[in-house]
């Protein structure tokens, strides 16, 4: 059986959670609008290191990275206003159905003791970001030094408002999402010092 491209997934969205949440219209069902890829670099001022992830960004997405300054000075990390602290990059279109595409079937089964992505990141304004500790995960640069591997964040940004939609979303595009309820009938885990409260006797 053929693997389905995400413009598939998102094209039968609808169809196939509408049942599991009751929706009349395809409007109701959640997209895509985009997805936000950045890399913080703090105070790094080495231009060859530098140099090296924008080019391995622009591999990875197809697209050139845009700097991203700091906003203050801080002294403590030696930083000043308008310092390049950051690079990031905005997917839209097919771009961004081609990055998904090669991150869920390719990127994240090469990930080194890889027990799935933790779906309590599903944030209320309908924006799912997860962490890469390894570029090298994508097959683009995975003959990499590992003096020059570094990590970068991925923030899919939905139309989708409710927590539980969202993931069952996710889910159907094929993200390894870990089997935990993120809906707001959470019911959190006793703390160890309530477990180690012993229930108090009924009195005679």
């Amino acid at each position: 059986m053929a693997t389905l491209s995400t413009k598939e997934k998102l094209f039968s969205t609808f169809s196939s959670l509408k049942g599991r949440f009751g929706w009349k219209n395809v409007m109701q069902a959640p997209r895509i609008s985009k997805i936000v890829v950045s890399v913080g670099v703090g105070s790094q001022k080495d231009k060859k290191k530098l140099e090296l992830i924008t080019d391995r960004l622009e591999k990875i997405t197809g697209q050139k990275a845009a700097p991203r300054g700091a906003k203050q000075a801080i002294s403590n990390f030696k930083t000043r206003q308008g310092d390049v602290v950051g690079y990031q990059i905005t997917l839209r279109g097919k771009r961004m159905n081609d990055f998904l595409d090669r991150l869920v079937n390719v990127a994240l089964p090469r990930t080194r003791d890889f027990r799935g992505l933790s779906p309590k990141s599903i944030d209320s304004m309908g924006n799912y970001t997860f962490g890469i500790r390894e570029h090298t995960i994508f097959p683009e640069t995975a003959d990499e030094d590992i003096r020059d591997i570094f990590g970068l964040a991925v923030t899919l940004v939905t139309t989708g408002r409710d927590k539980a939609e969202i993931q069952a979303f996710l889910e159907h595009l094929g993200l390894p999402l870990k089997k935990v309820d993120v809906g707001p009938d959470l019911e959190l885990a006793p703390s160890a010092a309530d477990r180690s409260k012993k229930p108090k006797k009924a009195k005679k």
